[in-house]
């Protein structure tokens, strides 16, 4: 599979008025494959070139026509998901946890709603990996590197940013629904229990709960670090403010 950044020139070269032969010469790629990035899959039979449905491979590059459910998979890939890369197509996995269909149902809905490709689910112990097959993931979610997030570098390209800034809920809800909880927090003062709620994001990776916070900033709702790793959101008009946003976990 050829890297992201052979596809983007390419994509930029059309985009300036460049001749299809000259992108294929000047990035010495093949024309069958040049012709697969720009006009789609080639059904089996027909002869005729299909168009693919990825937004960043348009002629200029767009983004997912349905902004809620990309935010919110964003924020569950960058807390709980990869992209393998198999022969000829990526898989995109998102592992959920077993006690929560709700969250495994509406991760498979905003796959499908992002890139319209079918779903399904393999169980493992205590979870349930959500997974597509798609050519494109790659162009969708360019955070995907080699090793684990938190030992490298976790930037959003400036579209991916804009849509988090009209977004920020739904992306606000993928991360706390990937790494985050909603407890009742329980104190006690001379000899009376007080209980109160209050939002944990747990997260290794300084880029990602930089993110978290920025997305809380972008709403308005306080926050605070119990550590490095565990941003906490406990005061009253802060909960209730992302109540509406996330809630408990179902």
């Amino acid at each position: 599979m050829r890297p992201q950044r052979e596809r983007e020139q390419a994509i930029q070269m059309r985009a300036s008025g460049v001749p299809f032969g000259e992108i294929c010469s000047a990035l010495g790629l093949p024309k069958r494959t040049v012709t697969h990035w720009f006009a789609g899959t080639r059904r089996s039979g027909t002869g005729r070139w299909y168009p693919s449905n990825c937004p960043r491979c348009a002629v200029p590059p767009a983004v997912p026509t349905d902004l809620e459910s990309y935010a919110y998979l964003l924020g569950l890939y960058l807390g709980d998901g990869h992209i393998l890369a198999k022969p000829r197509v990526y898989l995109l996995q998102i592992s959920c946890t077993a006690a929560y269909p709700a969250i495994i149902d509406e991760c498979e809905r905003a796959m499908v709603a992002t890139l319209g490709r079918r779903t399904h689910r393999t169980r493992r112990s205590g979870c349930v990996n959500v997974k597509s097959c798609g050519k494109h993931w790659l162009c969708l979610f360019p955070q995907h590197g080699p090793g684990k997030k938190h030992e490298r570098t976790i930037v959003l390209d400036d579209w991916q940013r804009r849509i988090v800034e009209q977004r920020p809920g739904a992306f606000l809800r993928g991360l706390f629904h990937s790494d985050g909880c909603r407890i009742v927090n329980r104190v006690k003062i001379k000899h009376q229990t007080y209980e109160y709620p209050r939002y944990m994001f747990s997260n290794k990776s300084t880029d990602i709960m930089g993110l978290c916070q920025w997305a809380l900033d972008l709403l308005g709702i306080p926050w605070r670090m119990a550590r490095p790793d565990n941003l906490s959101v406990a005061r009253r008009e802060a909960v209730a403010a992302l109540d509406v946003w996330v809630g408990p976990k179902s």
